[in-house]
């Protein structure tokens, strides 16, 4: 058997593991809401959910939230992906700023982008410019550190065929060091842009800013579980086309590799 048809009955088996294991979540949320192990008001039916979830979209409210949320992460995503990449280049480029740096970088990774907010809402304000910053700040990590981490790792024969062919620090970085990089690159792109999602929901909450983060928040202080559910919905449909979609291009720009 061959290696092509080995790898597609590979994936057409984990496809079917993975609907299975959906449809056994949906019945257990069926039977936990239907049978009130979980009481209605906290959690509800999933056909109640889905009612809410398609009124919503269909009045367009729903809708509506659900774009401006996309367009927020969207937006902190490309300019995560843009700084990140830029500095990481930067850094990575010059084992020197890599020791100088690293310190500060090990320092800064791990805040939260949720305790940076105050600094952000004095700088800011209340405003969509402040979450914006904020899913910024939060996405940038995964493409910087794998930038970093990419460019550090070009083989030491390339870097001798650099010095031998006199190319400058900004030749070797795009020639050599970020086609190297690149797969680095594109798998801290996916990591971001789960962050950036994640960032823009909870930035939203906080700052009362029209979106899904926003909707979830009064769903639950109303108590309206159904819509509390179709919101949370709509964020893992978008967390799983972006990703999805992600993938394809990262398997597009990465053929190279496979020949």
């Amino acid at each position: 058997m061959s290696s092509a048809v080995l790898q597609s009955s590979t994936r057409g088996r984990a496809t079917t593991e993975s609907v299975a294991v959906l449809v056994c979540l949906l019945a257990l949320w069926w039977l936990a809401s239907h049978l009130q192990w979980v009481s209605k008001v906290f959690l509800p039916t999933p056909e109640a959910t889905l009612e809410s979830l398609v009124q919503g979209l269909s009045t367009g409210e729903l809708a509506g939230f659900t774009w401006d949320t996309v367009v927020r992460m969207l937006l902190g995503w490309l300019l995560a992906s843009a700084i990140g990449t830029a500095l990481g280049a930067l850094i990575g480029a010059s084992a020197t700023a890599r020791a100088w740096i690293a310190p500060t970088l090990e320092f800064l990774r791990p805040l939260p982008a949720s305790a940076v907010m105050p600094l952000a809402i004095s700088l800011f304000g209340l405003s969509g410019g402040m979450v914006l910053s904020v899913v910024a700040f939060g996405a940038m990590w995964p493409v910087l550190l794998a930038t970093v981490h990419g460019l550090a790792s070009v083989h030491v024969r390339l870097r001798e065929v650099a010095t031998a062919l006199q190319l400058s620090r900004t030749a070797f970085v795009f020639k050599i060091g970020l086609p190297n990089a690149l797969p680095d690159i594109l798998a801290g792109m996916r990591l971001s842009m789960t962050v950036s999602l994640i960032v823009a929901v909870v930035g939203e909450m906080i700052a009362s800013q029209s979106g899904l983060g926003q909707a979830i928040l009064l769903a639950a202080r109303s108590f309206r579980a159904s819509e509390l559910f179709a919101g949370i919905v709509l964020l893992g449909a978008i967390g799983f086309v972006s990703n999805a979609l992600l993938a394809l291009l990262e398997h597009q720009f990465l053929k190279w590799q496979r020949h």
